[in-house]
């Protein structure tokens, strides 16, 4: 039996206690800056530093036990066959558990163990992620799972149509992917476009444009990039900046002349005022949710599957990239591309900030592995753009491919060659104004 009614407004005071107090969790943990030790960072951020530094020993051997069920899963569940892209990220992930194996046991060829090669994969990203991944999980249980979200996202509903030409329910899919994963954007996305209720340009628009990745990869981004100090800053400038290059994005080619036609188009009716009847919904939610016992262990589930999907593409795609990024000028030939944006934004050092971008069409991380030592505003712009480019090639495009939404390689490599550049120029400011937190 419901306990809310978005019709007759009826409210128990538990499924208020609910919306507001899990709400409130989640928010804590992902957004409060806390004060433990001499370090200000999240709770978030602060519990995987705990695990990372106490038990050090027992995080990479579960790092490399994930990458290892990583690069069976796809034969296991016979996935692997289920497309030509899904066979050659099968196969790449398979190298990943290899590169991961001789990472942890040091053995290989020398070049492979700089640094700033295996070294820094398996110990500075693949470890952290590992373990950010499935715990960031058991938070989102209750930053999404009571009713947080369709608030959010009725009262969002007004800005969605005009600013980024799509329906207002796809303010859901936007803050899932920004606190969920770019997967359970695009999940979500998939379902609502295979149901008639968004057109193929809609569907392409939310993939390309709010499908990021989540808060807990930022704050993997921000870690490497030495930004934690500037946590919110850095966070609310990314989710502005990737909103504002959407909102551009959406009326240029190719976004702009994809069909825009839909079986069902959204009605937009309220009883009540808008803020009263996004309480309802959210309320809603919060009264017939399951326990918070169930959908920790749900999330914890697919938060481990998520995981086991990225860490062997980090090891085997990510280390591709970084060996191209060092040892050719394939890089520095597409950063080429970006070399007048950056410099137009007078940014210190604009081929670092081209070429580093440019990297992340082959794995999100590796413009922050490459800025990692630059200076502030060089380290900031490219953090952001690592996110806001949304789009590459060791997850998010094959994830796209994977969808029903009709959306070819080539339109995806325009849509990040136009969220690149973009990003350059519409970061640059916020950096040089971001930079007076740090001094």
């Amino acid at each position: 039996m419901n306990v809310t009614d978005s019709k007759t407004g009826v409210v128990t005071p538990l499924s208020l206690l609910k919306l507001i107090a899990y709400s409130c969790i989640g928010i804590f943990v992902f957004f409060i800056p806390i004060d433990i030790g001499g370090k200000t960072t999240i709770p978030l951020d602060h519990i995987v530093s705990w695990l990372r530094k106490d038990f050090a020993g027992m995080a990479e051997v579960y790092a490399i036990l994930v990458v290892l069920a990583g690069g069976a899963y796809p034969f296991v569940s016979g996935n692997w066959r289920a497309s030509k892209t899904q066979t050659v990220l099968s196969i790449f992930k398979v190298l990943g558990v290899v590169t991961a194996v001789m990472a942890f046991f040091s053995v290989g060829p020398a070049f492979l163990f700089e640094k700033d090669m295996l070294p820094f994969l398996f110990s500075k990203l693949v470890v952290p992620v590992g373990l950010i991944v499935p715990i960031g999980a058991v938070f989102l249980a209750f930053l999404i799972g009571y009713g947080l979200l369709e608030f959010a996202g009725v009262l969002l509903q007004p800005i969605m149509k005009p600013l980024f030409k799509t329906p207002g329910k796809s303010a859901i899919d936007a803050v899932a992917s920004f606190v969920g994963s770019y997967s359970i954007g695009l999940l979500i996305t998939n379902r609502v476009y295979k149901s008639g209720q968004y057109s193929a340009k809609e569907a392409a628009i939310i993939a390309t444009g709010f499908s990021t990745v989540s808060a807990t990869f930022m704050v993997i981004v921000a870690k490497t990039l030495g930004l934690m100090d500037v946590w919110n800053v850095f966070f609310w400038a990314t989710l502005l900046i990737t909103f504002v290059v959407t909102a551009i994005t959406v009326r240029i080619f190719p976004l702009s002349k994809m069909d825009d036609t839909a079986e069902s188009r959204e009605v937009e009716k309220f009883e009540h005022s808008r803020f009263k009847h996004a309480a309802l919904e959210g309320l809603e939610v919060a009264s017939n949710a399951a326990p918070i016992g169930r959908n920790i262990l749900q999330n914890i589930k697919e938060g481990m599957l998520m995981a086991m999907s990225i860490l062997p593409s980090i090891m085997s795609v990510g280390l591709c990239g970084l060996l191209l990024a060092k040892y050719t000028p394939v890089f520095e030939w597409i950063g080429y591309l970006f070399y007048p944006f950056a410099w137009l934004a007078q940014l210190p050092d604009p081929m670092m900030v081209a070429t580093a971008s440019a990297t992340g069409l082959a794995e999100m991380f590796l413009p922050a592995l490459i800025a990692a030592k630059s200076v502030f505003v060089v380290k900031f712009v490219v953090g952001v753009v690592s996110i806001s480019s949304i789009l590459f090639f060791s997850a998010s495009i094959p994830c796209i491919l994977s969808t029903e939404i009709p959306l070819s390689i080539k339109q995806m490599l325009i849509v990040w060659y136009q969220r690149v550049a973009l990003t350059i120029l519409i970061a640059s400011p916020v950096a040089f104004w971001a930079e007076q937190f740090v001094r």
